[in-house]
């Protein structure tokens, strides 16, 4: 299944998203998965990793891009850092 990238605007429209989902849904069970959004429907599906998500996506015969978070933690990953 062929997607594009995410715009910014699509980056902030997910991020509300998950931002409003998390104000009216308990996500304490979910800490540590990975979230992926589609901003325009504004599907959310929840799995182990990225491939999980993409996986459960494609079963779903959807090929809209997703963005990305990790519950629980203000970015996805993060690369090495400074001591």
């Amino acid at each position: 299944m062929e997607t594009t990238a995410l715009t910014e605007d699509d980056a902030r429209r997910a991020e509300a998203l998950w931002a409003q989902y998390q104000n009216t849904h308990d996500t304490l069970g979910r800490l540590g998965q990975t979230v992926g959004m589609e901003p325009v429907t504004g599907t959310l599906w929840f799995g182990d990793s990225i491939a999980d998500v993409v996986n459960q996506r494609n079963a779903a015969g959807v090929s809209k891009p997703l963005h990305f978070m990790r519950v629980g933690y203000d970015a996805y990953y993060r690369k090495g850092g400074h001591r």
